[in-house]
């Protein structure tokens, strides 16, 4: 579904990905880990467009190279995305939040997909709620929602887990399994918790200084590569 390859990035006269390279299956999890610091947003940045990349490629789906293209264009070609941080708009309504991912999504649709409501059952109920009045927990949910609201191939997360109560971890958690078994949606996720990586992804990549230094199986993230790159 995606492919990296020897993916290099700086902000200024910083060297902040190496030569990177990630495979992100189509149909599994795929979460990206590593020590604060070590590139792991300036990835999945750079996957959507946000940082300018300096060499490297990056292919989705059917072999399209990314690298060139726009934000928005990136959206259209079906990937979602929830950033660090949510960043929902906290005086709109629920709705109206939701209804800002239907202009991404390239095909003119006005309504919101049921299956939005079916997921996160919440975002109906405090459909009319502004979005700044949320808990941490169901800003959260409304961000995934309106990521969803395009119906994607690709859903990109950044640290869901970050700051929100267990039990709303949880369930976002068994929403991507859910998305992944019923929609066939791939997921490269980023996360720090390893308990939540453990039981929801399906391959796991760690990042450090900007470089992939191991990957594979989740059942392969052996407790020696959990001291080396992973413990504070």
């Amino acid at each position: 579904m995606l492919a990296i390859d020897k993916l290099d990035q700086y902000y200024g006269e910083s060297h902040t990905l190496w030569s990177l390279d990630l495979e992100v299956p189509a149909g599994e999890c795929t979460c990206v880990m590593g020590r604060n610091g070590v590139g792991k947003t300036t990835l999945v940045k750079a996957v959507m467009g946000e940082v300018t990349v300096a060499s490297g490629s990056i292919r989705y789906a059917d072999d399209r190279e990314l690298t060139k293209k726009r934000i928005e264009d990136r959206s259209r070609l079906g990937i979602g995305y929830v950033p660090q941080g949510r960043q929902i708009f906290p005086l709109l309504t629920v709705e109206e939040n939701l209804r800002t991912g239907l202009a991404a999504r390239g095909d003119g649709r006005t309504s919101i997909p049921e299956r939005i409501y079916e997921l996160f059952p919440v975002l109906e109920e405090m459909k009319h709620r502004r979005g700044g009045d949320l808990s941490g927990g169901q800003q959260q949910q409304l961000a995934i929602g309106r990521a969803l609201v395009l119906e994607p191939w690709l859903l990109i997360l950044d640290e869901p887990g970050e700051g929100i109560q267990p039990n709303i971890v949880t369930q976002i958690g068994e929403v991507i399994r859910r998305l992944i078994r019923e929609d066939g949606l791939t997921v490269l996720l980023v996360e720090q918790k390893l308990s939540f990586a453990r039981k929801y992804a399906d391959r796991f990549a760690i990042m450090d200084r900007g470089r992939r230094v191991a990957g594979g199986a989740i059942g392969e993230l052996s407790e020696s590569l959990i001291k080396e790159h992973l413990t504070v």
